[in-house]
């Protein structure tokens, strides 16, 4: 899975006036993104995956897999607190137009450690593609311990996790004990240039939805061993708004921007709702200052 590595954008879903899937909003995002990115990552918590149904969920892989004339590798989220279920639908046939599975730990059940993995073994035994993890404890309560994650790396069809954790101690011993090709990704984008230098492989990203360019050559750079240490790079410029980009929820914040800069609505689907007035002006402001940067 050597081409999963670098920048992955978590691609957000757009909508219409009437709340349903807007394809050429999505065609528009992926001409943005797809050139600049290494990979794409489709049906993700940006994509707002809870709210989409499975037809839409299939109907958007397809769209992505049928437009992806760039031909970037496309990672799919396939994750489910229901086991059984899960198991079943990596039987169909749709799954192995990806080249790869994002599949979240169950949430709201909070299971053991022991019960993580035997889930995930379960779910690698039946994907007939790689699987990559994802551990992202603030929205699911559970956290997919380091040993937990150390065991489920020797699994062959286990090739990495998306570490969104926020515990640097947690991902120096994942990238310890793990094998050499074994991909450490950053689910958060400000951690991504800490986590590759332990050995990280890049980020699945929000923000490369809006900058796919600059953040892209960012994490290139920092694979390549070079180091961001001037005040005024693009990644400090960033980090004077992510917040922004998640103080209302995600994609919430992102979709606000997309809109700002002319790719698709600020749409999003109940329980989340579309920015506030005083968000959007915000981003706009951050996002003139960025252009200047």
């Amino acid at each position: 899975m050597d081409t999963i590595v670098g920048t992955g954008v978590a691609l957000a879903t757009p909508f219409t006036d009437d709340g349903e899937v807007d394809y050429q909003g999505l065609e528009r995002l992926l001409n943005h993104t797809a050139p600049q990115v290494d990979y794409l990552v489709v049906n993700g918590t940006t994509g707002e995956s809870p709210t989409l149904s499975k037809a839409e969920k299939v109907a958007v892989l397809d769209f992505v897999v049928a437009n992806n004339k760039w031909k970037k590798p496309v990672v799919f989220g396939l994750g489910s607190n229901n086991t059984a279920a899960l198991l079943k639908e990596l039987k169909e046939d749709y799954v192995k137009k990806a080249d790869a599975i994002l599949s979240v730990t169950p949430q709201y059940n909070k299971p053991s450690q022991q019960g993580l993995y035997t889930h995930f073994k379960a779910v690698a035994d039946a994907s007939p593609v790689p699987v990559i993890l994802y551990n992202v404890p603030a929205r699911t309560s559970c956290n997919l311990e380091a040993q937990t994650t150390i065991r489920l790396a020797e699994h062959p069809n286990i090739v990495g996790i998306k570490e969104a954790a926020g515990d640097m101690a947690q991902a120096i011993a994942i990238a310890r004990e793990t094998p050499e090709d074994f991909l450490l990704i950053s689910g958060d984008d400000l951690l991504t240039l800490p986590l590759i230098s332990i050995g990280g492989k890049g980020v699945i990203s929000v923000a490369a939805n809006a900058y796919p360019k600059e953040f892209s050559e960012i994490v290139r750079a920092a694979l390549a061993g070079k180091p961001c240490n001037s005040p005024d790079h693009w990644l400090y410029e960033l980090s004077r708004f992510n917040t922004l980009l998640y103080k209302e929820g995600n994609p919430v914040g992102i979709k606000a921007l997309l809109e700002i800069l002319g790719i698709c609505q600020a749409k999003v689907r109940l329980p989340l709702v579309e920015a506030s007035k005083e968000l959007k002006e915000a981003l706009k402001e951050k996002a003139l200052h960025l252009e200047n940067a």
